[in-house]
């Protein structure tokens, strides 16, 4: 794939995305975290992930788990999965049918220096995924895929699914986020105990 002109993520994420108000998304630290940021504004329906590289897909299970009625998406870069490796072979097994993780790839990173990371050096976190036993694998490499991608997110799943969003080298869009975790971690909760009242009432 090194030959082929990759997506931007700053136009590929949105447009896999779509509606972000149907979801409750986690996203991984960094570009990931910069990418939902600068599309959401950080709508209580997000929390991003900063500081703590691996966190995201357990994090994302444990909500999946947890919040059975609600479409969980994890968008994560691939170092932050590539820390947490293990974490796809935990969602395989427990097979939560309502998750969806989004590993955008730019196989570097980028944060750090523009290091090239493993999927530069031919890992494919897509066959991973598939051999933790994922219901539903899509690679997503160009604007039909990424069509077809949208389609997945925007429509019921029977996952777990994995995405493998595979993007240039372009940096994800400036956007300075709030890095108090507390008020973070508040605004999702609260977000989250509002969906229960409302579940409770109908």
């Amino acid at each position: 794939m090194e030959n082929k002109i990759l997506l931007d993520r700053k136009i590929a994420i949105p447009k896999l995305l779509g509606d972000t108000n149907k979801l409750l998304i986690i996203s991984g630290l960094a570009g990931p975290a910069k990418d939902i940021g600068f599309l959401t504004k950080e709508s209580p329906n997000t929390f991003l992930f900063g500081g703590a590289m691996g966190g995201a897909v357990p994090t994302a299970l444990g909500l999946a788990l947890s919040r059975p009625k609600n479409k969980v998406v994890c968008v994560t870069g691939d170092g932050d999965l590539l820390m947490s490796l293990g974490s796809l072979a935990t969602v395989g097994v427990v097979k939560p049918s309502n998750l969806i993780i989004i590993c955008v790839d730019n196989s570097l990173y980028q944060e750090t220096g523009g290091q090239k990371s493993h999927t530069g050096l031919g890992v494919d976190l897509a066959i991973i995924a598939q051999g933790c036993g994922f219901s539903v694998i899509k690679n997503i490499y160009n604007e039909k895929e990424l069509i077809e991608g949208s389609v997945l997110v925007d429509q019921p799943i029977n996952g777990p699914a994995f995405i493998l969003l595979k993007v240039s080298e372009a940096k994800p869009p400036q956007y300075s986020r709030n890095w108090s975790a507390s008020e973070a971690k508040v605004k999702f909760r609260e977000y989250i105990l509002n969906l229960s009242l409302i579940h409770i009432s109908e």
